[in-house]
């Protein structure tokens, strides 16, 4: 029990960027758009929030920071496929390498700054239940906030007026547009909250899962936030799960090289994005599957008519 308690917390903390950038995802691609652009929202919305705390000392700041930063980030993105019609996919790209470049300039002067990380926020009685308590209810307030996001998403989708008009413009635009609905203005909401999502990965990863600024920090995980929208045929609950599948590779194969398994660390490395593949690679074979759950109009351009 002493040493499975640390893991689940590291795992718990490993998948919370994952899911953030997942869920804001899932639901831009409901809304029938796909934004390839999550790793440079994410290391842009982790590097503005690391300056906003080094700035102010105000993690309500900093991570509201982080929030703008990855949702302006995505309006870049908004008003050009939306607006000017470029190709979704190519501009996803380019915003991942717009990200990339314009982090590594702003974080310049944040190499090797220190910081104590998020405040631990426990939860007066819940925390003091043994073993649940210190893994449900003794954390900072984004891994909180990831525990409430997903039914909060699921319930929007699948509950609310406004969610199911942001399916209906994913699955067909041009009906929803016939009788009425705003498809551009709904995609241009949609594509903001996954910004501000990744945003708060971003500010996640360098306030609390590693509290210090150092260039492309993200290390892929904006790709594995897209797989796993994949992996969990769009659908939140099943997000949740493959964040918290894909944390646990990734902390496993840090415990394996620990404990000096006989691999050499470069492959142990590789675990979670050779998982990603293999996963995706599985999923693949299921078309009908896919078929059934993905957006039907997911990476289509929308040409409005009068």
């Amino acid at each position: 029990m002493e040493t499975l308690l640390p893991t689940l917390l590291t795992i718990i903390t490993a998948a919370t960027p994952l899911l953030y950038a997942a869920l804001g995802e899932m639901v831009t691609e409901k809304s029938g758009v796909l934004n390839l652009g999550v790793e440079g929202m994410m290391l842009v919305g982790a590097v503005v929030a690391f300056a906003a705390m080094h700035a102010t000392g105000s993690a309500s700041v900093a991570i509201l920071a982080g929030l703008l930063a990855g949702a302006a980030l995505s309006s870049i993105f908004a008003v050009l496929v939306l607006g000017f019609q470029s190709s979704q996919v190519a501009t996803g790209l380019a915003l991942t390498i717009f990200g990339i470049g314009l982090s590594a300039l702003l974080g310049q002067g944040l190499v090797g700054v220190a910081y104590n990380g998020l405040p631990k926020l426990p939860i007066p009685f819940l925390s003091e239940i043994p073993f649940l308590g210190p893994l449900l209810f003794d954390h900072d307030i984004l891994v909180y906030g990831s525990f409430v996001a997903v039914p909060l998403v699921a319930w929007f989708l699948a509950r609310t007026r406004p969610g199911l008009v942001l399916r209906a413009v994913g699955n067909s635009h041009d009906a929803a547009h016939a009788i009425g609905y705003p498809v551009l203005r709904i995609r241009f909401l949609a594509i903001l909250f996954g910004g501000a999502m990744a945003g708060i990965a971003g500010a996640y990863l360098s306030l609390a899962y590693s509290p210090l600024w150092i260039e492309n920090m993200s290390a892929g995980r904006g790709w594995i936030a897209l797989a796993l929208v994949v992996f969990a045929t769009w659908r939140p609950w099943r997000v949740l799960a493959g964040a918290y599948l894909f944390g646990g590779i990734t902390i496993l194969q840090l415990h394996a090289q620990a404990i000096g398994v006989g691999v050499p660390p470069q492959v142990m490395s590789m675990l979670p994005y050779v998982a990603t593949i293999v996963v995706l690679v599985l999923i693949s074979r299921d078309q009908n599957k896919i078929k059934l759950n993905a957006p039907g109009c997911i990476g289509k351009p929308f040409h409005p008519t009068a």
